[in-house]
């Protein structure tokens, strides 16, 4: 099922995967995401496989390198201490 993407969903790369970022912007032909310590990026619509549950799936081969660089460094600051 598909729903109308909506600001501050959050974006996968897969189901049941960590989340790598949170929409931010909603335009014609793409929409903008958040990734926590790289910055906003648009994202083609062509890259989105499914919308559903206030979840935005992507799919990794239609991102270009720069938010795919960003989204493997997404989680860098977090203290792994206090992953529970």
């Amino acid at each position: 099922m598909n729903e109308p993407i909506e600001i501050g969903f959050m974006a996968f790369l897969a189901e049941g995967r960590e989340g790598i970022g949170a929409v931010r912007a909603i335009a014609d032909g793409h929409i903008v995401i958040y990734v926590e310590n790289g910055g906003e990026f648009s994202v083609p619509n062509s890259a989105i496989r499914s919308v559903h549950d206030d979840k935005v799936i992507l799919d990794a081969s239609h991102l270009d390198r720069r938010l795919l660089n960003a989204i493997g460094h997404a989680h860098d600051r977090e203290d792994p201490k206090l992953v529970g």
